[in-house]
């Protein structure tokens, strides 16, 4: 008897212990960041940025793993399926976590069901430029010679859905103009293709955007946000333009595969959150033309609703389907 009750406590307390027992032994192993874009695109630079920091703090590598393609969604896909281990994580998007949902009924996740919130990272204005070769100094000229000459103009994003793809889906309907769709894997990309010359413009990060700008080799006009961003303060925005109807956000989130233990949720959080607040990450980031936020994962919940809500009737209205 006495033999068996030692058994039945030994029991009680592993499994009291037990879950205690699986939060002090995350991490054991190298844990790693799905960017569903190319190197060199914002939410790579992101990535990357966290990776050095983090390790330090959870005591175990952390690396960036580049999984681009379908404008996002497949890197995004990739981690919807991963093991909920805590050794999974991502950085993505508007377009794969919200505007996807809307407009491709084929989509192989749902981002509010098969991933966790982490926390809201950052967000950038999308910066709007033209190919030197359209002779356009500002938003009214560009979109004058969209009118003037409907079908002579492509413009290139960071993937259908993306932001990039709806700040000029909008500023087509608005302005009853015209140009062709080339999505990219990237935002590097989609500037790359307006320097060879198969696109004339694109609303793309403006980490890809300002270094060339800089440089000469195509001209940046405006930014989507509803007011002048501190990253690039010289840049008007498109309602001072007169386009007042027009802004978007571009944002970045860090997820987690559905299931993912909350222990494990809430540690990454905290982590992420403080390297957010720390002056050299943010000066970095400022450098990269991108603005910290840091949130709880139920305030990106609810930023994701919110968002699916706010763009929903745009997608829509523009018929805007996965190609």
């Amino acid at each position: 008897m006495t033999s068996r009750r030692c058994l039945l406590l030994a029991a009680l307390l592993c499994a009291i212990a037990g879950p205690v027992a699986a939060q002090t032994k995350w991490p054991t192993r190298t844990i790693r960041i799905v960017v569903p874009y190319a190197p060199g695109s914002s939410p790579d630079v992101l990535a990357r940025l966290l990776t050095d920091k983090l390790a330090q703090r959870l005591g175990q590598p952390v690396i960036v793993d580049n999984k681009p393609g379908a404008g996002g969604n497949t890197g995004t896909d990739f981690v919807a399926k991963a093991a909920p281990d805590g050794y999974t994580f991502l950085v993505s998007t508007n377009g794969p976590l919200v505007y996807s949902t809307v407009f491709n009924p084929k989509l192989p996740y749902d981002p509010f069901k098969d991933l966790a919130p982490v926390t809201l990272a950052g967000g950038q204005p999308n910066v709007c430029a033209v190919s030197n070769d359209m002779k356009v100094s500002d938003v009214k000229g560009w979109v004058q010679a969209m009118r003037d000459n409907p079908g002579k103009y492509n413009y290139s994003s960071t993937g259908v859905g993306s932001m990039s793809h709806l700040s000029v889906e909008i500023l087509k309907l608005k302005t009853n103009s015209f140009a062709v769709h080339l999505p990219y894997a990237s935002s590097p990309a989609a500037i790359f293709a307006i320097l060879q010359g198969d696109v004339q413009f694109a609303c793309v990060p403006p980490v890809a955007v300002m270094p060339q700008a800089k440089a000469g080799k195509l001209k940046a006009i405006a930014v989507t946000t509803a007011t002048r961003s501190a990253l690039a303060p010289e840049l008007p925005t498109l309602k001072e333009s007169g386009f007042p109807d027009i802004q978007a956000l571009a944002w970045m989130a860090i997820m987690a595969p559905a299931k993912t233990p909350p222990d494990i949720i809430n540690r990454m959080n905290k982590e992420i959150v403080a390297i957010l607040k720390e002056p050299d990450t943010q000066q970095k980031l400022t450098t990269a033309y991108m603005e910290a936020i840091g949130s709880t994962p139920e305030e990106l919940t609810k930023w994701m609703n919110e968002e699916r809500d706010r763009w929903a009737p745009v997608i829509k209205h523009v018929g805007l389907k996965a190609e």
